[in-house]
């Protein structure tokens, strides 16, 4: 299969050092399929693998990916209890690939999930691909710790303040389910970052997605506002 995968892959000048991934359309995958919502998570654990694996075989450096928000909380149980538990298994079969990985989120809040804690303490693992899961994210609880941190320090960097600092600058986003918004998606990282959605809901991912996007990014021009 990774040989297939390598063989058809179009050839790239320029790969994306930092890409951000935001897997949407899950609940409407199932629904779309006459299923509970809550059935979509478990279908979209393993696209989420097999993007990762492409990832490393492509050779981005760092990515980051949604695992849930804080406002995702605010659904109804058996879905937190899906998406929980999917990505708690997520990390599982992560953990297996050639990477190093930090979870980013308020790990104090009882909606963290008690198995990732470790991972939120120190970034674990020591592959070539650094990656960061956001679980229990806020936009909000990420720049107020550093308005925290940073009352007394007016010569800073406001990226050093914050929650996620071990997340540098993104250089792509990508975001399935054909939605166009961020959804508060490390909003300092993503300043100057690129933006493609695919239409496809991310059960439904392909590694052709990545490729279509990445074949747009070949083209954008990259100056961070010079």
């Amino acid at each position: 299969m990774a040989e297939m995968k390598m063989k058809d892959r179009p050839e790239f000048a320029r790969i994306p050092r930092h890409v951000g991934l935001i897997p949407d359309g899950n609940r409407r995958w199932a629904k779309n399929r006459g299923l509970p919502a809550e059935l979509g998570y478990a279908a979209g654990l393993a696209k989420g693998i097999e993007m990762l694996d492409e990832m490393i075989d492509i050779g981005v450096e760092e990515v980051s990916a949604y695992g849930f928000t804080q406002d995702n909380n605010k659904r109804p149980m058996e879905q937190r209890e899906e998406f929980t538990c999917a990505v708690v298994g997520f990390v599982e079969a992560a953990m297996e690939r050639d990477l190093s990985l930090r979870v980013v989120g308020d790990h104090t809040s009882e909606c963290f999930p008690r198995e990732l804690k470790p991972f939120a303490l120190s970034r674990q693992g020591n592959g070539k691909l650094k990656f960061n899961l956001l679980v229990n994210y806020g936009w909000n609880w990420d720049l107020q710790h550093a308005i925290a941190q940073g009352r007394d320090q007016t010569r800073i960097q406001v990226h050093d303040l914050l929650a996620s600092r071990d997340v540098s600058r993104i250089d792509l986003i990508v975001r399935w389910g054909g939605t166009r918004r961020l959804s508060g998606f490390l909003p300092v990282q993503s300043v100057y970052a690129d933006f493609f959605v695919v239409d496809a809901l991310w059960p439904d991912c392909s590694a052709e997605d990545f490729y279509t996007a990445l074949e747009w990014y070949q083209k954008q021009d990259v100056t961070l506002g010079g």
